[in-house]
């Protein structure tokens, strides 16, 4: 169980810290929930605590493996299909993986397929969401601005 200040990923919406302990009843059920703030915006997530195992949160990465992450994200090898429905599920299971060098890919991938030929307003926002979960992950473990950790994200994906 987490507590209140925790810093915590969520696989499909990112990283952030718990700003509180609620419980609600939605759809005739009484359960927990964390209020997960997110840095960016600072839109609220209600995860319910008893899922969170499931749905794959889990706490934040470290620094030292958040510097780990951005030096391997020059060397990512990206193969996409070119499939687009294909290559949507594909990247789709990446980020729903919460493995950040996955997530990664996923931006990596698109980035240089919007550099080639464009992107689908599907995959531009699959883009915007992948590079905002990978961001605010990173931002929290090194104590930095999204617009430091975007920056130097964008330098080494080409």
């Amino acid at each position: 169980m987490f507590n209140i200040g925790d810093k915590i990923a969520h696989p499909m919406h990112g990283a952030g810290v718990i700003d509180g302990i609620e419980v609600k009843r939605i759809n005739g059920v009484t359960r927990e929930y964390y209020i997960l703030k997110m840095p960016v915006g600072g839109m609220l997530v209600m995860i319910p605590v008893d899922n969170c195992e499931d749905i794959g949160v889990r706490p934040i990465i470290d620094e030292r493996q958040a510097d780990k992450i951005m030096e391997a994200i020059a060397s990512i090898e990206i193969d996409m299909s070119q499939n687009w429905n294909r290559r949507y599920r594909e990247n789709m299971l990446r980020i729903k993986s919460g493995d950040l060098i996955e997530v990664a890919r996923v931006v990596k991938g698109l980035m240089a397929r919007d550099a080639e030929r464009g992107l689908s307003t599907g995959e531009r926002k699959m883009l915007r969401s992948a590079k905002q979960i990978l961001i605010s992950e990173i931002v929290l473990s090194k104590h930095a601005t999204y617009e430091e950790i975007e920056e130097k994200i964008n330098a080494v994906m080409i």
